[in-house]
């Protein structure tokens, strides 16, 4: 099941907005590539949404 903006992990539902959408969509292209469980998909696009989001502020 692919994730949105109303349907997503609620491990996301602490993030800003901005950070939240990049996540799932992070999170949508890895559970496509990669054959690992979900939590860790989250997990690491949560990791890859914040980095991504603090980049963007320099």
């Amino acid at each position: 099941m692919k994730w949105t903006i109303e349907n997503f992990p609620m491990e996301m539902q602490a993030l800003p907005a901005i950070v939240r959408e990049k996540a799932i969509e992070i999170a949508n292209r890895m559970k496509k590539e990669k054959s690992v469980n979900e939590l860790a998909i989250v997990e690491e696009a949560i990791r890859q949404a914040e980095e991504w989001f603090l980049n963007k502020e320099k």
